[in-house]
């Protein structure tokens, strides 16, 4: 038996209402959020927290996480979890009107 296996073949989804619940949590607890991500801009520690919750939510193994080289920001972020949910999203919606919501916090990086 091949000692690297896969414990479930079972592919989780979200709907729009779950990622709905997820992005308006995250605005709730922003600033926890900011102070345990400080070297980020406000930005981009939200949308670090949305992937990293859509990761662990839909179980995603190593292959279906997404993988950063160079430089990171909220663009790259924005972008894996636009990946993430292409993939995973029980029904089509646009993304795009939660993650909106993260780019009203920019301003200058936490410290």
């Amino acid at each position: 038996m091949n000692p690297v296996t896969k414990i479930s073949e079972k592919t989780f989804t979200i709907s729009e209402k779950e990622f709905a619940t997820i992005c308006e949590e995250i605005r709730i607890d922003r600033e926890i959020i900011f102070r345990n991500n400080p070297h980020s801009t406000r930005e981009e520690s939200l949308l670090w927290m949305l992937l990293g919750i859509l990761i662990s939510f839909l179980s995603l193994s190593e292959s279906e996480t997404p993988c950063f080289s160079g430089s990171i920001n909220a663009e790259t972020y924005r972008d894996a979890i636009k990946y993430v949910l292409a993939r995973h999203s029980k029904e089509k919606f646009d993304a795009s009107r939660y993650l909106a919501m993260f780019a009203d916090e920019e301003a200058e990086p936490n410290v």
